[in-house]
């Protein structure tokens, strides 16, 4: 079973999420990634959020863990403590990626807007659109 771990950063009534554009469809997923060997879910999350959003992040607690398909992944709040939004240095975020696997693209997006768009996972961004990610999330999404 795979295993990833993600970072959920709000500031300002936004949330930090990766802009995904596929075959002409918009989607948004909360920042993360597959762990390396030898990583643990808190390091995996902390080495995503650099690499995907530029930001250097403190951890602050678990707010879910989901089992999706063949993974379980962990999301994690955190708070920034430096680097440059929208500077990620991983392969996806400097367009080394082959076209077919679309575009990634840092942004914020209004926590009043998640309603209407489609981001995944859905109940990450339910728990945000409730104000209530500071109780743990565990779910199986399909």
């Amino acid at each position: 079973m795979r295993k990833r771990s993600g970072v959920v950063i709000v500031q300002n009534g936004q949330v930090a999420l990766i802009e995904r554009v596929r075959n002409g469809r918009v989607y948004y997923v909360v920042p993360g990634g597959n762990m390396e060997p030898g990583e643990t879910p808190e390091e995996t999350a902390v080495r995503e959020a650099y690499e995907e959003l530029g930001l250097r992040v403190r951890l602050e607690w678990r707010a879910a863990t989901i089992t999706y398909r063949d993974s379980i992944q962990y999301y994690f709040v955190a708070s920034i403590t430096g680097g440059d939004f929208g500077k990620g240095i991983g392969p996806e975020m400097l367009g080394q990626y082959p076209p077919e696997r679309g575009t990634y693209r840092a942004v914020w997006l209004p926590v009043q807007d998640l309603s209407r768009r489609e981001v995944m996972p859905r109940s990450i961004a339910e728990a945000l659109i409730r104000g209530d990610l500071a109780e743990p999330v565990s779910t199986t999404e399909e």
